[in-house]
């Protein structure tokens, strides 16, 4: 069973008392007269009875944006579904398909339609035009009804917001209104905006159709272009993210924690991605990439493992990043020799395995077997202080950190993943959390016990979070225990990040024996099929088994397994977005939404490419299930933001009573 002790309530009765006065004081401020606070109490009890609005929940997207921007430009079908609520009946099959990739798509599909008419001169071109803007419009207006026309006004175009009020809210079959509506429509086309204005409305019905956006974490490694994904979620309206363990070895890079760094360099290696440290972030390789070549030759355990139309980008970059997957893991076998050494709290004694070889005879010991080692690279190891670096690892090491720690370009994304992410979110009543809660096989709660003191369940990601914070802050600080703390979230036996009791990177590059390579994951992982252990993780974060989720990442669902357990309260959601995984998994993942009739999870096909889906129309979403199906329509009132406004509602009678 799941039990732990979280923050004593005399604390937290305290703070929501500062809390509430607090607030008083910004209402009494903003709303100083009866007539302003009645107004505002009539607004914001008017909201409550609006339709929940929808949340979309993504996760592990491995730096492959092709995909990722698909699903939210397409917000995971629910646009599609839209246009067959409204236009279901009245328009073909191809027509729907069509005009839903102008919606994704609106600047290119233009492109490509006014190359297929531009040599009508029937006026077939405008007549589209006008046709395309009244469905833009009657669609708009299907998906702003569960809105104020303040929420819709903010999410229009400032260039373009008068006019789309006028067609929105004005009934083109009034008489009196016909010929100017008609006359609005005409000058759209005559004064040549009318790309620009649909471009505008395209996006403005994107982000109506998903109100707020949830990220569960592992936005970097692996697929080619996590830069770009990061840029995209900080220009999205609403978002908020769960850090994952990839995450964490970007932002421990740039909190000084050397081994994190020589990690991701390794998986960067592994999978040819190291244009996005040099070219997105810019920082430069050239010295490792030398010292690779001078001390490492080909070695068919650590040359890159491709995906399906992956190529090199010139010749010898194969053997390049064989040389520097060598250099950097040897590095970071070093480091977890001295990691290991400085934080016995960690108990990860028996993965300091530099330590266990016999480098005469070319063997280790691991869990009292002993292991012939093939492909072996150990030429910079020192058999006598096995975890010592070389002066040239160390200097080429501290050169490689600053780097990363002085990137602009990396410290605006991991400000934002920092500032917007965290270990976990409760919202509303759901759990969301990348990885897993440690527990044993009983279901009990796993403590870490770190310099005095334990932690566990609540408390334990708790602490986490705010070592991750801490070390993030101060990079350059001389307490190596924060930024230890983050490599431990990667791949330590307690990480909820993690899950599992040992990472074989060594085993999987140096013994045959596929015995030696097997993870064991935490019992977590067998019990989330339970719904009694999953009600109890719910109340150790304080929220209501009888209508709430845990919501998980970081492991693919593999064919044959079902991504709704414990009787739909637990749901995995990988995204299965790395085309590394997609042969195992044989699809491209699930996403999540959640309006106001419940929960449905969403099935995807692996992406082709954005010019496959304009020319031909092609679309990813494959399959919804419901995983639940509200018996009464959920609203507003009903949310966390619900209940924020009805403390507001109280405060103002309150106020009003003294007014």
């Amino acid at each position: 069973m799941v039990h732990g002790s979280n923050q004593p309530n005399q604390f937290k009765n305290t703070e929501e008392t500062n809390e509430r006065q607090y607030l008083r004081e910004i209402m009494e401020e903003r709303f100083p007269t009866k007539e302003a606070a009645v107004a505002e109490i009539m607004n914001l009890e008017a909201i409550l009875h609006l339709p929940k609005a929808t949340e979309h929940f993504v996760s592990d997207l491995h730096g492959e944006y092709s995909a990722f921007d698909h699903i939210l430009r397409n917000g995971s079908g629910n646009i599609k579904n839209k246009i067959m609520d409204v236009f279901g009946g009245r328009l073909t099959a191809s027509h729907l398909q069509n005009f839903a990739i102008l919606i994704y798509y609106p600047e290119e599909k233009l492109e490509y339609k006014k190359r297929q008419l531009q040599y009508d001169e029937d006026g077939t071109l405008e007549q589209w035009y006008l046709d395309t803007i009244q469905r833009l419009i009657e669609l708009l207006e299907f998906v702003s009804t569960k809105y104020t026309r303040s929420k819709v006004r903010k999410a229009l175009d400032p260039n373009f917001a008068y006019i789309t009020e006028e067609l929105l809210y004005t009934d083109p079959q009034e008489f009196d209104k016909r010929s100017y509506i008609d006359q609005l429509m005409t000058n759209l086309v005559s004064l040549g905006v009318t790309d620009e204005f649909i471009i505008a409305t395209c996006y403005t019905i994107q982000q109506l159709v998903v109100d707020h956006l949830h990220v569960l974490g592992d936005i970097y490694d692996r697929g080619e272009h996590p830069e770009l994904i990061m840029d995209r979620l900080m220009s999205y309206h609403s978002v908020d993210i769960q850090w994952g363990n990839h995450d964490m070895l970007w932002v421990g890079a740039s909190s000084g924690s050397a081994l994190c760094m020589l990690n991701l360099l390794r998986i960067s290696a592994r999978y040819n991605n190291l244009a996005t440290i040099e070219d997105a972030y810019g920082i430069s390789l050239r010295h490792l990439s030398r010292f690779a070549e001078q001390n490492y030759s080909d070695n068919p355990a650590f040359r890159p493992k491709l995906v399906e139309g992956d190529t090199f980008s010139f010749d010898g970059e194969k053997l390049q990043l064989t040389q520097i997957q060598q250099a950097v893991s040897i590095m970071q076998f070093k480091m977890e020799v001295q990691t290991i050494a400085r934080e016995p709290d960690f108990d990860m004694n028996d993965r300091a395995l530099l330590n266990e070889i016999d480098y005469d005879k070319k063997t280790i010991q691991i869990h009292g077997k002993t292991y012939q080692l093939t492909n072996t690279c150990f030429d910079l190891i020192d058999p006598k202080d096995p975890g010592k670096l070389t002066s040239e690892e160390q200097e080429l090491i501290e050169g490689l950190l600053h780097s990363f720690v002085e990137s602009k370009s990396l410290q605006r994304h991991l400000d934002f993943l920092v500032n917007k992410g965290s270990m976990y979110l409760c919202y509303n009543n759901n759990l969301l959390l990348h990885g897993c809660m440690p527990v044993n096989e009983k279901g009990e709660l796993l403590p870490f016990k770190y310099h005095g003191r334990e932690y566990r369940g609540k408390q334990l990601v708790d602490f986490f979070d705010q070592q991750v914070r801490h070390a993030y802050n101060d990079p350059c600080g001389n307490d190596h225990s924060a930024a230890d703390l983050i490599w431990y979230l990667w791949q330590g036996p307690i990480s909820p990040l993690f899950g599992k009791q040992a990472m074989t990177t060594f085993e999987r590059y140096f013994i045959k024996d596929k015995a030696s390579h097997e993870e064991v994951r935490n019992p977590y992982f067998k019990l989330r099929h339970n719904e009694q252990f999953t009600d109890n993780l719910l109340k150790e974060f304080g929220l209501d088994p009888a209508d709430g989720h845990v919501i998980n990442g970081h492991t693919p669902v593999k064919r044959g397994h079902d991504a709704i357990m414990a009787n739909g309260k637990m749901l995995v959601i990988d995204g299965g977005y790395s085309k590394a995984y997609q042969p195992t998994t044989g699809f491209g993942g699930y996403t999540l939404l959640y309006n106001s009739y419940g929960l449905q999870l969403v099935e995807h096909h692996p992406f082709t490419s954005k010019k496959d889906s304009i020319v031909n129309g092609t679309d990813i979403v494959s399959s919804r299930r419901v995983v639940n199906h509200e018996v009464h329509r959920k609203s507003v009132a009903d949310t966390d933001i619900g209940s924020r406004l009805k403390e507001n509602v109280k405060i103002l009678r309150g106020l009003l009573d003294e007014y």
